[in-house]
């Protein structure tokens, strides 16, 4: 299975090379801290480039997969998260037309996203970029994302070439958390609550992420 992530994830950072690209990443909580979580990478406006690259046999020494095993890296990925405590009813879309791919899962427990994070780290011998988890309380009422840069991106991001470091000129990391109850505070200002106070949004570049010049930590209060 660590092959097989590993092959993935280059897959993507291939696709990257075509620079704008946006992560988003959804979650819909329920007052029981149950609910879905969905995670996308969207490459539609660089559709035409990344078009380009999939008729190479490769590009900047990365052998350019075919659509069917990109296919096939991500139906293993979609099993490995099947087999995750906590996870089940896997999803995966595909959109080989405007690149786009995301995969979906419930989960029992708001905690059991941060054993997803964990393990696959894990699995593949990754050291971690950031602290990140999530937590939930029910009987107060307060989702937390908990962030905690570290500054092994930027360690990681100064050790590529300068073709390469363009391709996160554009890029952007978006959350968007929603809730049965209404929200009635949040302390991340740079967040944006809904007209229906059921739902929040964060849009910050990747790069300021990875110098550590934005936070993506909230505290969010929701009415009883």
């Amino acid at each position: 299975m660590k092959n097989s992530c590993i092959n993935f994830f280059l897959i993507l950072i291939l696709f990257c090379f075509s620079s704008c690209f946006e992560v988003i990443e959804e979650i819909n909580l329920k007052n029981n801290g149950s609910g879905n979580a969905t995670i996308t990478l969207n490459l539609s406006k660089s559709k035409t480039k990344v078009a380009s690259i999939m008729l190479l046999d490769s590009i900047k020494g990365y052998k350019v997969p075919t659509k069917q095993k990109i296919q096939q890296e991500l139906s293993e990925v979609v099993d490995y998260l099947k087999k995750t405590e906590g996870i089940s009813n896997v999803k995966k879309t595909l959109d080989l037309e405007n690149y786009i791919a995301s995969v979906s899962f419930f989960f029992k427990d708001i905690s059991n996203i941060n054993n997803v994070n964990k393990n696959v780290l894990k699995k593949l011998k990754i050291k971690p970029v950031n602290n990140s988890s999530y937590t939930y309380s029910p009987s107060k009422n307060i989702f937390t994302r908990n962030y905690e840069y570290t500054n092994e991106a930027s360690v990681q991001y100064k050790k590529l070439k300068g073709d390469v470091k363009n391709i996160f000129k554009d890029a952007f990391y978006t959350s968007i958390y929603r809730f049965e109850n209404q929200i009635t505070s949040y302390n991340n200002k740079a967040a944006t609550v809904s007209k229906s106070k059921k739902a929040i949004m964060l849009k910050a570049p990747v790069l300021d992420l990875i110098n550590g010049k934005a936070n993506i930590s909230n505290t969010i209060q929701l009415s009883n």
